[in-house]
């Protein structure tokens, strides 16, 4: 089975979109929030049978791991009542579309985060995603201000409730910015990298996993900067007096191959330890064009996995299917209850 572990609902109805909209709207002119959406079955089937479905049929994978729109989330417009709102909207949409189609989407949920809100205000929601709607992981946004980088680091011990909610139901976090809030920082050419890249020194820079020694983060996007400048983080840690990287990273830290080019993933794979890196595509997100290069669509990462030669058969295993299940345990039996 090959497991896309990173993947949005980009194609959802437009009425989502202008719901988040209207909704926005009405926060700053102190109106009342709109009527939240209905969506139909058809609806959803129209918005993703010649898109996602069509995409994972052609590139032969099998199941993704499917969350919110992640430029979406905007945890730093409105307040934390808005934020819990829009979240559970959109993780209920999240809910129809893997009830539709389950054995080609499972569900991770977006949190409520919201700029100076503990994260301890998210665990409702991630305990209803995981217990009600059989979700298997969450995203965790390491900025919910939106770039300005006001709040504590991941490992600040105000994460700490969540964190143990998320050791209960042993889910693991993708770490994932949403928007940005200024036009000098693109959202996802610079905001999503930086955010990538910064979580990972906070980690470095922490116990966190002598605190919570089976807690599970997953770096999207290939870590950002992370596997280019794996010796500058290595001889950061020797000279903090931190742990070897690949002993802290180990059991808690893991990337996925959303690196939209081969050199880029063969940088990846030649880096990192392979027991560390999930498949993944993003696909029908940050890039959606054809690499005029290729003659490929860019975000088809599959293909640059096929040509890393240099992996056997069990790595290569591992990569498309057995990291996944270990970083997400709940795969298994929302696998088998799909089947």
């Amino acid at each position: 089975m090959i497991i896309d572990c990173h993947g949005h609902y980009t194609t959802a109805p437009q009425q989502l979109r202008d719901f988040r909209k209207a909704q926005i709207e009405a926060f700053e002119k102190g109106g009342a929030e709109p009527e939240e959406p209905v969506f139909s079955d058809d609806q959803i089937r129209e918005t993703l049978v010649d898109a996602q479905l069509r995409l994972q049929e052609e590139r032969g994978t099998d199941v993704t791991i499917f969350s919110p729109i992640a430029g979406l989330m905007g945890h730093h417009l409105g307040d934390e009542a808005m934020s819990q709102r829009w979240s559970r909207l959109s993780n209920n949409l999240i809910h129809q579309v893997c009830a539709l189609f389950p054995k080609s989407f499972v569900g991770v949920c977006q949190l409520p985060q919201s700029p100076g809100v503990p994260a301890g205000n998210c665990v409702a929601e991630l305990e209803r995603c995981v217990t009600e709607l059989g979700f298997i992981g969450c995203n965790l946004n390491p900025d919910p201000s939106g770039g300005h980088w006001q709040g504590p680091a991941l490992t600040d011990r105000s994460f700490y409730p969540l964190y143990e909610k998320m050791v209960e139901l042993d889910v693991p976090a993708m770490v994932h910015v949403s928007s940005s809030c200024t036009s000098a920082v693109h959202h996802t050419g610079a905001h999503y990298l930086n955010g990538d890249t910064t979580a990972f020194m906070q980690f470095i820079l922490s116990d966190l996993f002598k605190d919570f020694p089976t807690l599970r983060f997953i770096i999207p996007h290939g870590g950002g900067a992370v596997p280019y400048h794996w010796g500058r983080y290595r001889g950061l840690a020797q000279d903090l007096k931190r742990p070897p990287l690949a002993e802290m990273i180990r059991d808690n830290v893991y990337f996925d191959t959303c690196v939209y080019h081969y050199p880029g993933v063969e940088l990846l794979a030649n880096v990192l330890p392979v027991d560390n890196i999930l498949f993944a595509s993003e696909m029908i997100g940050a890039v959606r064009s054809v690499d005029p290069e290729t003659g490929h669509h860019f975000d088809d990462t599959k293909r640059y996995v096929d040509q890393l030669s240099h992996l056997s058969e069990e790595d290569r295993h591992k990569i498309y299917e057995g990291n996944a299940r270990k970083v997400f345990p709940r795969l298994d039996k929302a696998l088998v209850g799909a089947n």
